[in-house]
Parts: structure tokens; C-alpha cells; sequence
């Protein structure tokens, strides 16, 4: 039946299907954030009432708006540290070297596809940014060590699997929602408080996902690979982000040095680790985005080994946090018409008439895997749906940690059809969405059916 369904997808690709319908509906993620702003603001219009007699309510609505564009600066700022700091350590040497070694036990591609997608799925509970670089580098790596040893092997499969890993991010260590509801004061602490890690990424449901894709996505990559054919092999070598072209002088030796690198990232890294030890008095209650993102930024330094390497590495990886840089605002204006409209409420309540508090976690991740079809960012997509799921979950009683962790799964899932996410890889493979789209469409099915199970037993 599996290999049958794979068949299906393959004709669709083969007739660019996929790619059409892409391009016909889904214009750039820029666009698409645009067009919700202006559908948030009519349907606040025409649902919701003025809040102030002597003041037009098409004024209120853009003073909304704008009061919500700068709510979520610190926000993007995480997003843009964690996705930067991630693609920064992919690139180190250290990395690199890491992967070489991996790569020869990949002689063939159910092995390869098997363990380019563990070690993806296993990265993404750590980093999103480094699992999407690390995957996709890795295939790369894979496919010139085939090429160079005569292995055959179905390159389009091993993209694939280095893409798994970002069906499984939003329930690891820098998924937006379960990360921002550990702040002390995040937005929506007046509503839900604050909670730890320990109620959301390691709680047992949780655990339990990740225990069943880490098993099962890897076996599904091995049983692929058994079945498929070789395709054509990459070429050109990749190459590190760290290096020096150039004699340096004076101040420059700076820059340069080990000893400033290790100095910072040490100091950094060292009270990471010191905050772990003592965290016995105070929970995992200190994981937050902002530790997050203090760790990444120690090994970063320690990894690239250099000041200079760090920055050049840096200059590469900013590159692809410019879609957040710029769609958060837009995302948070959509926030601030559906909170100070009270549209937030009216959705809210439109949630709770068709759910129970059974069936509400399963609505939850199916509406969020469609929203994340058109907000492809999940920090985005939390500030837009978190205020809405969370307030039906409190009026239906249904455990707002379960609810988090529904919308995260939502969110993730659908990164398998969203070609957003996938643009580094594609770039890096040299592959296109439309090769990948079969395997990634299978990840998907199973990782619905994992999430809805365990929404279902716990």
C-alpha cells in the first residue's frame, strides 16, 4: 500500500503537479503576510464594534495595528539569534568533520537515507537552523562521497531525509511557542502564565513523539531507500565557512586569534553549564530562548575557533533570516487587530462551538498545519493563532500545555508541502521541491499519524 501511495506521488511529480499549484496559489511569504493583514483588518471590521465613539473605527483598527507592529521586536530578535546561531554552527569545521565521518557508513542509499534523516530528526530537538543546514549539507556530502567511490544511490531520497528534521522542531529546544511561554513575560503570560520546558518539550507526551519519529521516519527513509532507484549525483565539493585567504597585520591578528574566541565562548558556554547544575532549585524553568541562544553563541565561538571565522561565518548565515526580519512586524500587527478588537475572542469562541475538550487538540494541530501553509514562520504563526487556541482551551478546559504542543506539532508538519523552509536545502542539494515532494509527503503522513495518536492518549 505504501509503495503504491509513493507511485502516485511520483506520477504528480513527474507532471510538475505540485509545483503548479504552488505557483499558481502561494505567492511570496511576503505577500501572503500582507494579504492576512488585510483580511485580519476587514474581518475585525465587520465582526468586531468600535471601542471609540468620536474616532472612525478603520483609524482604530491601523492604530491597532500599529500598536501591535512593535509589540514583538525582542521576539524577532530571538527568532532571527536562533535560526543565525544555528546556520552558524552548521558551518564550522568542527561540523564538517563530524559529518565526514558519518559518511562512510553511508554505502548505500537505504543507509544513508536512514541515517541522514536520524541525525537530522535527532539535531532538530537541539537547533532548528543547525538541523536544516546540517541535513542538507549532509546530504550533499553523501551524494560526493557516492559519486566519488562509484555507489549508486536516489539523490532526491537523501534530500529528503536531511529535510526531515523540520517536521520535528517545534516540540525540541527552540521551538517559538514552547520556548516563549517559559519567559517570565512573554505576551500572553497574563492568560496562561508561565510555563516551564518540563510541561511542554520534555513532558511525557512529548518525549513519546519524538521517541516514535526518531524510530519510525528513519525506518520509513531505509524502506524507501530498499525500493528506489539511483538518480543522478551531485559534483562540485562543498566547502566550510571558515577561512583565511589573506596575510594579516597589526590590530587584524585580533581578529584573528584563538584567544579571544575561546576567552568569550568559553565564559559563555561555562555558565550554560554552571545554570544546568544548579537547576536542581529552580526546574528547567531557565530554558528559555534567550539561554538558548546565549549556549548557541559560546559553542559558535568556540567552534569556529576565531573571531574572523565567526564573522564570515555569520555574513553567510544571516542571509536567511531576512524573511523573519521583515514578516515579524506584519505578523505582530495581525496580533494587535485580533487582540484589541476582541476578533482574538470571537475566533476563540468560534473553537470552543465545535470542539470538545477531546477532539479540541486535534482541531487545534489541524488548523495550525493549515495556517502554516500560509504563515511559514512558527514564532509568526504563535503570535497570530497562540492568543486564539489558548484562550478556547481555558474555556474548555483542556490543558494549555497540550494545546501548545498541538499548535507546534501543526506548525511543523506542514513544513513537508511548504517549500519556504526548504529553500536552503534545495539550494545547497542543487535539487528542486518538486524532487523531494514524494518522500517529504510520506514523512508527513506518518507524522500525522504519531501526533494525533498521542494527542489522543495523553
Amino acid at each position: 500500500m505504501l509503495w503504491h501511495f509513493y507511485h502516485l506521488l511520483v506520477k504528480l511529480k513527474e507532471d510538475n503537479l505540485y509545483l503548479r499549484l504552488v505557483q499558481r496559489f502561494l505567492p511570496s511569504p511576503f505577500s501572503i503576510a500582507v494579504i492576512l493583514t488585510v483580511v485580519t483588518f476587514t474581518v475585525a471590521w465587520v465582526l468586531t464594534d468600535s471601542k471609540d465613539g468620536s474616532t472612525p473605527y478603520a483609524i482604530q483598527l491601523v492604530e491597532f495595528w500599529e500598536k501591535g507592529f512593535w509589540e514583538l521586536l525582542s521576539f524577532s530578535m530571538q527568532m532571527v539569534l536562533i535560526l543565525v546561531l544555528g546556520h552558524t554552527l552548521a558551518l564550522s569545521t568542527v561540523a564538517d568533520r563530524f559529518l565526514s565521518i558519518l559518511t562512510k557508513y553511508c554505502n548505500s542509499t537505504a543507509s544513508a537515507a536512514a541515517i541522514i534523516s536520524l541525525l537530522s530528526i535527532s539535531i532538530s530537538f537541539i537547533n532548528w537552523g543547525l538541523c536544516l543546514i546540517i541535513g542538507a549539507v549532509f546530504a550533499r556530502k553523501v551524494g560526493e562521497y557516492a559519486k566519488k567511490n562509484g555507489l549508486s544511490m536516489n539523490y532526491p531520497l537523501l534530500g529528503a531525509a536531511g529535510y526531515s528534521g523540520l517536521m520535528t522542531w517545534h516540540g525540541g529546544f527552540s521551538g517559538s511557542a514552547p520556548l516563549k511561554v517559559a519567559e517570565a513575560n512573554h505576551f500572553l503570560v497574563g492568560t496562561i502564565g508561565q510555563i516551564s520546558i518540563s510541561e511542554t518539550v520534555v513532558s511525557p507526551m512529548n518525549l513519546t513523539a519524538w521517541a516514535l519519529l526518531v524510530t519510525l521516519v528513519p525506518l520509513l527513509f531505509y524502506y524507501l531507500g530498499r525500493k528506489s532507484t539511483p538518480t543522478d549525483l551531485p559534483i562540485q565539493s562543498t566547502a566550510t565557512a571558515a577561512h583565511i585567504s589573506k596575510d594579516v597585520v597589526g590590530a587584524e591578528k585580533l581578529d584573528h586569534s584563538k584567544v579571544l574566541a575561546y576567552v568569550l565562548g568559553g565564559v559563555i558556554t561555562l555558565f550554560s553549564v554552571y545554570k544546568v547544575l544548579v537547576s536542581d532549585q529552580t526546574g528547567l524553568s531557565f530554558i528559555n530562548l534567550n539561554y538558548i541562544n546565549f549556549l548557541l553563541f559560546g559553542l559558535c565561538l568556540l567552534a569556529h575557533g576565531s573571531i574572523h571565522a565567526f564573522l564570515m561565518a555569520i555574513s553567510q548565515a544571516v542571509v536567511g533570516s531576512t524573511g523573519i526580519i521583515i514578516q515579524f512586524p506584519l505578523y505582530a500587527g495581525i496580533m494587535g487587530i485580533m487582540k484589541y478588537s476582541g476578533l482574538v475572542l470571537i475566533f476563540s469562541d468560534f473553537f470552543i462551538q465545535i470542539s470538545s475538550p477531546t477532539t479540541f487538540p486535534v482541531f487545534t494541530l489541524i488548523s495550525a498545519a493549515i495556517v502554516n501553509t500560509f504563515v511559514p514562520s512558527g514564532g509568526g504563526q504563535w503570535a497570530v493563532q497562540g492568543p486564539i487556541v489558548c484562550n478556547a482551551a481555558l474555556e474548555l478546559g483542556v490543558s494549555v500545555n497540550k494545546t501548545i504542543m498541538a499548535l507546534s506539532y501543526g506548525d511543523q508538519l506542514t513544513n513537508m508541502l511548504q517549500p519556504f523552509w526548504a529553500l536552503p536545502l534545495l539550494g545547497i542539494t542543487n535539487l528542486k521541491a518538486k524532487d523531494i515532494l514524494p518522500y517529504s509527503f510520506l514523512v508527513m503522513m506518518v507524522g500525522l499519524l504519531i501526533f494525533i495518536g498521542v494527542l489522543l492518549v495523553f
